[in-house]
């Protein structure tokens, strides 16, 4: 049988993994955590970006003066929250990011290939199958909007619009359907929008609302 100072040596006796995890290089201690950093750094990344908030470039003038862009460039970067419309629907005036309301048809790629391009997709490495759009809310679910001698009516009022350069070319009487939205670029002479080809934008199209202007730096401001 062990003494009582035999036990007690043996309590005190330092563990040797312990020891060992103490006096490991930090280097090799780094590099061993490290692929469980970066996972869950991709992770927090994809988290926010299908949740929360989102970067987008402004891909051709149809925004000018407000956000400036060019065809085939990268023109502004504007963050985009998701926040707002999980609470409460867009309004008029807002600038919002939204999917191509008449999208493409998506290859057919697989469980693997589809996961592969949704994840790709997700971190930036790759392009969507379809365009987004940012355009500003005009016209709300049930409004009836037109255009004539430059002004954009509502519901028979006149519209502020202390953002634009130009007037608005004159459109018909056009009714919002339910669930969805009337959108136009504030470059009125250079815009694809609600009055021309992309019609009106279903509720559940919207990506989110664009709140601040990121870059080029010496733009910096809120939306």
């Amino acid at each position: 049988m062990k003494t009582e100072a035999e036990r007690t040596a043996l309590k005190r006796a330092p563990d040797a993994k312990a020891t060992g995890e103490r006096h490991r290089n930090p280097i090799v201690r780094f590099l061993s955590e490290l692929p469980g950093l970066v996972i869950m750094a991709l992770v927090l990344a994809i988290l926010i970006k299908t949740f929360l908030f989102q970067a987008f470039y402004i891909p051709s003038a149809s925004m000018e003066p407000t956000l400036h862009g060019c065809t085939g460039c990268s023109g502004d970067r504007v963050l985009v929250t998701k926040i707002p419309y999980y609470f409460g629907d867009p309004k008029r005036g807002d600038i919002i990011v939204f999917e191509d309301p008449d999208p493409a048809k998506r290859p057919d790629r697989g469980v693997i290939g589809g996961f592969t391009h949704w994840l790709f997709q997700a971190v930036g490495v790759q392009k969507p199958d379809n365009e987004d759009f940012i355009k500003r809310v005009i016209g709300l679910p049930g409004d009836t909007v037109w255009a004539k001698g430059g002004k954009v009516y509502v519901n028979d009022i006149a519209i502020a619009e202390p953002y634009l350069t130009q007037k608005t070319g004159d459109f018909p009487k056009t009714k919002v359907p339910k669930n969805s939205y009337f959108v136009l670029g504030d470059n009125r002479s250079n815009s694809d929008d609600s009055r021309f080809g992309l019609g009106f934008i279903p509720r559940d199209a919207i990506i989110g609302r664009a709140f601040f202007l990121v870059w080029p730096p010496s733009r910096w401001r809120g939306l």
